[in-house]
């Protein structure tokens, strides 16, 4: 029965790394077309933690992992500086555009409603 547990154990944390992996994968894409990139973790309850990504340019985005764990070790592999909070002078570089000003203010400035 030990053994059985121990396999399980060892497959999770096995896939748990190759999450990991996949998702540095793509921090480091993000990062190498934005100019460099740093982050931020941001815990999202039973869903995982989403990584928030800002990149030298001011370009944003984000991806989620299923485990702070998880996040935490992608962004260690591929080598972006962690913030503790999205406030700050780490805020103020994310730049946004009409898409982004429309959809996040929507109808209060004559953005498309979400209806």
């Amino acid at each position: 029965m030990a053994d059985t547990k121990q396999g399980d154990t060892k497959q999770a944390e096995a896939r748990a790394e190759r999450t990991a992996a996949k998702l540095a994968k793509r921090i480091q894409t993000f990062s190498k077309e934005h100019g460099g990139a740093e982050g931020q973790l941001a815990y999202l309850g039973q869903m995982g933690t989403r990584i928030v990504l800002v990149g030298e340019d001011g370009g944003w985005g984000d991806l989620v992992a299923p485990t702070h764990e998880v996040a935490r070790s992608a962004a260690e592999k591929a080598g972006i500086t962690l913030h503790e909070s999205f406030d700050g002078d780490f805020a103020a570089k994310v730049r946004t555009g009409p898409y982004e000003w429309t959809r996040m203010a929507g109808i209060q400035v004559g953005g498309p409603s979400n209806d």
